[in-house]
């Protein structure tokens, strides 16, 4: 991407009987939004003016390319990853649902690693119907985390709060099994990292919450607290990592202590996403830490109940759009500030009055 362009900005349509097709169009009926990126969905046109039809959105119109380079800024454009017929099933859940999501993220995540695409944003998924030899992992995190050979960290991002999950999606019978004080501490490093590349704090603050209720009561309710939870912050802070705790979850949300905190980590994914969506739920965004590329999603699913009836909020979607523009302008800021910290301050030490 040049300095005159904008972000190009590639979306994956998801569950195609889901509401992603609705939130997506919903979106970019903003012609603003153009002024920050330029979208490119990866679907197929027919899937899309079918879509359109049924919910008499037909005054959405988009670009239809077969190559990256085709695409035109303040257009909805349409890459198309397959031409055949589909079936549209809304609000029901098919294999051909799951099939065809795969299809679009696959494509999607092809030009992301390619660098043919900034950013991506993923519509929902249904993480069963997904399920194929070629998917074989329990949600979107997971995937990219394989296809960037990277430690990805679900990282739930509004403006309440911004927390991280030490094991996402995972068996709650199998949460304390992989809680250890090493992927504690990678995932500490991850979110401090995110907090100051992708957003700009030069020193973040992050609480870690306990496993146990009340962290375990010194050993009552539990050891991992203070044998596993609590070394882990020690190393992370011999590491000038600002790690704090192991605090008790209920009480710290149930305080607002989370305030007072850049970020959270949480130990098993409903510890960190129940308080999350019940303060943020429709204006929040999942982001993918710790990969070398952007990706970022809505905080709901694939709404079978709603879709296809025009009463899907695209509220979260377009969170997830400003927020995967947002971190990609934060990460070329700071590589340009390290590339030439030199001249920077230089700069910094002659400006003013002479």
């Amino acid at each position: 991407m040049s300095e005159a362009q904008n972000i190009m900005l590639g979306i994956s349509v998801g569950d195609i009987n889901g509401v992603g097709i609705e939130v997506i169009l919903k979106t970019f009926q903003d012609k603003r939004m153009f002024d920050m990126c330029t979208p490119i969905i990866f679907g197929s046109g027919k899937l899309i003016n079918t879509y359109k039809k049924t919910l008499g959105l037909d005054e959405v119109i988009f670009h239809q390319i077969d190559k990256i380079k085709e695409a035109k800024s303040k257009k909805i454009n349409l890459l198309n990853c397959w031409k055949e017929d589909v079936q549209l099933k809304l609000g029901q859940n098919t294999s051909e649902g799951g099939k065809y999501a795969f299809k679009s993220l696959k494509s999607a995540t092809k030009e992301l690693k390619e660098g043919n695409i900034d950013a991506l944003v993923t519509a929902p998924i249904n993480k069963k119907n997904i399920q194929s030899d070629s998917f074989e992992f329990p949600g979107h995190t997971e995937f990219l985390e394989k296809q960037d050979q990277g430690k990805a960290l679900m990282f739930m991002l509004s403006e309440s709060m911004k927390i991280g999950v030490v094991t996402g999606h995972i068996p709650i019978e199998k949460v304390s099994a992989n809680i250890s004080e090493n992927s504690i501490l990678d995932k500490l490093k991850s979110l401090n990292h995110s907090l100051k590349q992708d957003f700009g704090i030069r020193k973040p603050k992050i609480a870690v919450l306990g496993l146990n209720p009340h962290a375990g009561d010194d050993g009552v309710i539990g050891n991992e607290d203070k044998n596993i939870v609590l070394p882990s912050i020690a190393k992370a802070q011999e590491e000038n990592i600002l790690a704090f705790g192991p605090y008790p979850a209920d009480g710290f949300f149930g305080t607002n202590a989370m305030k007072n905190f850049d970020g959270v980590l949480g130990m098993y994914h409903d510890q960190g996403l129940i308080p999350f969506k019940t303060l943020s739920f429709g204006k929040g965004v999942n982001f993918t830490a710790g990969l070398s590329f952007i990706r970022t999603s809505p905080d709901h699913g694939t709404a079978y109940d709603i879709a296809g009836k025009n009463m899907a909020d695209p509220s979260s979607f377009r969170e997830a759009v400003y927020t995967a523009c947002d971190i990609f302008r934060k990460r070329k800021e700071n590589q340009k500030l390290n590339e030439s910290p030199l001249q920077i301050k230089e700069k910094k030490k002659t400006s003013g009055f002479n």
